[in-house]
């Protein structure tokens, strides 16, 4: 399965099913580099608030993303393994943004100057579990302390069972542009197999909903190798999605780790497809996008191809961070809420996991981190490279030497030895000034940047990594 356009052209994409298998395995995602397993503990809040003091005296400084995580959810999902609350109690959520308050006035203490953001994103759990006020109240408090750039990206997950058309205007016009709706499959039995049952009319609901309100962009999430699933069944859900014309389609590979996630333990394995099965139901559904007129944008992402994202690929600008390929990733990101990730300056932070820890630090006026680390200058380099290699299948060694200084050559000895067998396989293309992702390369992009990864290599890790494809 080819896309026919030049070969270095990044829409490109050849799905080559013996090289897949051959090379399957796990592997980070690298929403981060160093990914997030390498946190320490010995990175605490105070070395947080010092790198946020640092934001502010930067050479060329630029408006921030700030993530939100929302953890609460009416109900759960089988196959879910974010940080999430369980509760239908609704005052629960006026205490967690009581905590919010506090954790952004930290923030903007020392941030120091009253900052800009160029881009937004509520995530969770599920943001909507929030009422209308409840929602109105944690944007009034980011606009008290943040400017918003009119030109903005402002983002939210949306599940559609619990969202209504009016709560879709309300979100318009409290600003936000953009949306991403949960989905995962619409086949009745799958749905209740993973205890998430929601209409297609519901669905869609929504996100008519958004184009009346002005919503720029319209994403939708999907999952396959979930219990009950065949290429049929997923043929028919993609259908179903290609008629509804979302803006994007995320395509994620179920993880199934039910000792890590406890909800997965009530999934029942042998209803799971076997990993031919799977390979099946996404070569298929890859050519069913692509036919569509979907653009592969990386890993697990399409878009049409006047989308953001699609023209960031093309004009080279595309980026990634903890929520996945964007166009404005290479800005510092504020996390807010437990569990939150942020990135700022040569820094990584994340917020306490637990809602009780994270209360206790906040009540004694400290940033509420559990762990972090500072990049080193080797770090630096590294996620440079990776970032490159994952959001524009290619990468200039003039232009790694030229900021780095360093002969390419030399540094990467290793990291180039280990390459010709990817080279001599068809996935890349090497001439000495360019490194070049071919078309057979770009689904196994993780196994490629994994090459680059020193933690990987010399340090050993406890985490568990899902599957590259």
């Amino acid at each position: 399965m080819t896309i026919a356009s030049h070969p270095f052209s990044p829409e490109r994409l050849e799905f080559d099913r013996n090289l897949i298998e051959k090379l399957d395995g796990a592997g980070p995602r690298y929403t981060s580099y160093p990914t997030a397993d390498r946190f320490a503990p010995t990175f605490t809040g105070a070395d947080y608030r010092h790198w946020l003091g640092q934001h502010r005296i930067g050479a060329s400084r630029k408006a921030i993303s700030l993530y939100a995580h929302l953890p609460f959810c009416n109900t759960i999902c089988y196959y879910c393994g974010c940080n999430k609350v369980i509760t239908k109690d609704k005052s629960r959520a006026d205490i967690y943004l009581d905590y919010l308050e506090k954790e952004l006035a930290l923030i903007a203490e020392a941030l120091g100057v009253r900052e800009t953001l160029a881009q937004l994103h509520f995530g969770g759990g599920t943001p909507t579990f929030l009422s209308d006020a409840q929602l109105s109240r944690l944007m009034a408090m980011l606009r008290r302390h943040f400017n918003f750039l009119p030109e903005g990206e402002y983002s939210i997950e949306i599940d559609p069972r619990k969202v209504s058309r009016s709560t879709v205007f309300h979100l318009a016009a409290l600003g936000f542009n953009r949306m991403s709706v949960g989905i995962q499959d619409f086949e009745p039995a799958v749905q209740q197999a993973v205890n998430r049952v929601q209409s297609e009319a519901e669905t869609l609901e929504v996100i008519q909903a958004a184009r009346d309100a002005g919503f720029k962009s319209v994403s939708v999430d999907l999952i396959y190798g979930l219990p009950r699933q065949s290429c049929g069944s997923v043929r028919r859900t993609l259908e179903k999605v290609i008629a509804a014309g979302p803006d994007r389609v995320a395509l994620y590979n179920y993880a199934h780790l039910p000792t890590l996630f406890k909800p997965q333990r009530r999934i029942i394995e042998s209803e799971l497809p076997s990993a031919a099965e799977k390979l099946d139901i996404l070569q298929q559904s890859v050519a069913q996008l692509i036919d569509a007129g979907y653009l592969f944008i990386g890993m697990d992402h399409f878009a049409k191809p006047d989308d953001d994202l699609a023209v960031a690929l093309r004009q080279g600008r595309l980026q990634r961070n903890f929520q996945g390929y964007s166009t404005h990733a290479d800005c510092d990101l504020i996390g807010i809420g437990v569990s939150a990730i942020g990135k700022v300056g040569a820094c990584y932070s994340q917020n306490e996991k637990e809602l009780d820890a994270y209360y206790a630090a906040l009540d004694a006026g400290r940033l509420p981190v559990l762990r972090g680390m500072t990049l080193s200058q080797d770090d630096i380099l590294r996620r440079s490279v990776i970032q490159a290699l994952m959001c524009r299948f290619a990468l200039s060694v003039e232009a790694i030497e030229q900021v780095f200084g360093i002969d390419f050559g030399d540094y990467f000895s290793v990291e180039l030895e280990a390459l010709s067998e990817f080279e001599q396989l068809g996935l890349l293309s090497f001439d000495g000034d360019f490194l070049m992702v071919m078309p057979k390369g770009r689904f196994l992009i993780r196994n490629i940047a994994m090459v680059f990864d020193r933690h990987l290599r010399e340090k050993r890790t406890e985490a568990r990594y899902s599957k590259t494809i």
